[in-house]
């Protein structure tokens, strides 16, 4: 076993990636130097424990020369499952430096076979099916995939934000609410019923299931779930003890 600090750069961005380098930081302190990368495209409320880095890295390339120049020995991906770009870039990157890479992803969520869910390949699915049957829809998948709705017309949004957008949104009737997770399910109920909300759309994200879901289905309402991109190649765990475990086996 190598007598020597490791350098263990963390992908983050979620609720995972922070318990993970809480976890390492406070139970490998003197065996791991934990660096947590963030894209910066929200603000956050607090950071984890251990170095922080924001932005991106240029690409493949720049994630190759970042891993070769600071030093990286491990690598655990723990963004988020739709963040399909990133972990491209960090497989491949992995890859060209022999840089040893873990996935930390979410398990599916399990539905009652009752439930009235649809799950859809991706975002024009799911704003084709939205566009036949939802009236009122209750619009979380975030400011980067709100274009893809812009042509159900006869479709009125409530859109819920993290931070307000720059940009006019290209809906035809919306309203936004800006809130910061976690929510509850009584908070939850109480805005589907407000708003007159006759489908809920979503992101599969994947863990814990989220009280908009356990909402909707209270409610009876329609779903629509957007699936996960197919995970890259190569190891993967879908837990954060799993993943501080993993780390153990390499130090």
């Amino acid at each position: 076993m190598p007598d020597k600090t490791r350098k263990v750069l963390i992908l983050g961005g979620t609720r995972e990636a922070r318990r993970l380098a809480e976890l390492a930081v406070t139970m490998l302190p003197m065996r791991v130097e934990v660096i947590t990368s963030y894209a910066g495209r929200t603000k956050r409320p607090s950071d984890p424990p251990g170095t922080i880095r924001e932005g991106g890295f240029g690409g493949t390339q720049g994630l190759a020369a970042y891993l070769k120049d600071t030093g990286i020995n491990l690598v655990v991906d723990a963004t988020h499952p739709f963040a399909e770009r990133i972990s491209d870039h960090a497989f491949d990157a992995c890859v060209n430096t022999e840089t040893q890479r873990l996935q930390l992803a979410r398990p599916p969520w399990r539905l009652q076979t009752n439930a009235k869910w649809t799950e859809v390949s991706d975002m024009a699915a799911a704003a084709d099916a939205v566009g036949h049957f939802a009236r009122r829809a209750f619009l979380t998948t975030g400011t980067q995939d709100i274009e893809a709705f812009s042509d159900a017309t006869d479709t009125w949004f409530l859109v819920r934000l993290i931070e307000a957008p720059t940009e006019p949104l290209p809906l035809t009737e919306h309203e936004i609410i800006l809130a910061r997770p976690p929510f509850t399910l009584d908070d939850e109920k109480a805005l589907l019923v407000e708003h007159q909300i006759d489908t809920v759309v979503s992101k599969h994200a994947g863990g814990p299931l989220p009280a908009k879901i356990t909402a909707a289905l209270d409610l009876g309402l329609p779903i629509i779930l957007i699936q996960q991109p197919p995970p890259v190649p190569g190891n993967q765990v879908d837990s954060v003890e799993a993943a501080l475990a993993w780390i153990l086996r390499q130090l």
